[in-house]
């Protein structure tokens, strides 16, 4: 309970932490959002890392200056993060398989990984572009790649567009507007907004599998 409320605070006052991290850190603030956008993107066990607010909080951090911290090789970094974690995460999938995903598994649960596979079934390798901007879809959706063994080239394009799209577009959205004096004075709640809108496909997708469930049985 601690661990999530650790993350929970990180989330919703995540400006301030950044600001606390470039501080202390400098320039190995590079290195700790590197990690963190790679674990969140290449481990199929860590949907709940921030991924969208931390990316706008960056580019926002960024933006006011006094940091030493570049946004342009700050932007390829995390996109080198992007798109290796989520090759990563393809190959744990395609050694892994579907076994890891069950019924009363709190954080990998079965109907994460078959909504995803439904969700593939109807993009195709697009799929891999769009569940960039979804949470929990993010981090299945590479390894659901995997265990369907798709083709690794083809994998390998989607993976690099859909990984500079959605560093490119969430870091500087945060490096554009992140300092408007509307937006700074009420980061937390932009955080939240944020939050709600991008993971509110995952929770509708969560539900109706539930109900697709529950009819199949």
């Amino acid at each position: 309970m601690e661990v999530i409320k650790s993350i929970l605070d990180f989330i919703l006052h995540i400006d301030k932490h950044l600001v606390e991290i470039a501080r202390d850190y400098q320039t190995w603030t590079y290195l700790i959002i590197f990690l963190i956008i790679f674990a969140e993107t290449g481990f199929v066990v860590t949907p709940f890392l921030p991924g969208d607010s931390l990316l706008f909080a960056v580019g926002a951090l960024i933006a006011k200056g006094n940091t030493g911290l570049d946004i342009y090789f700050m932007g390829m970094f995390l996109i080198i993060a992007a798109i290796t974690g989520n090759t990563v995460n393809y190959y744990l999938g395609s050694y892994l398989g579907p076994k890891v995903f069950k019924p009363d598994n709190k954080i990998l649960k079965l109907e994460y990984y078959l909504k995803t596979q439904e969700f593939f079934n109807k993009q195709g390798g697009k799929a891999v572009i769009f569940s960039r901007f979804l949470p929990i879809f993010r981090t299945i959706a590479p390894f659901v790649a995997g265990v369907g063994k798709m083709n690794i080239g083809r994998f390998t394009y989607f993976n690099f567009v859909g990984g500079v799209a959605w560093i490119v577009s969430f870091l500087g959205l945060g490096f554009v507007f992140g300092n408007i004096p509307v937006i700074k004075d009420n980061f937390t709640y932009v955080m939240l907004v944020i939050i709600v809108l991008t993971i509110l496909p995952a929770i509708f997708a969560g539900i109706k599998t539930k109900k697709d469930m529950k009819k199949a049985a």
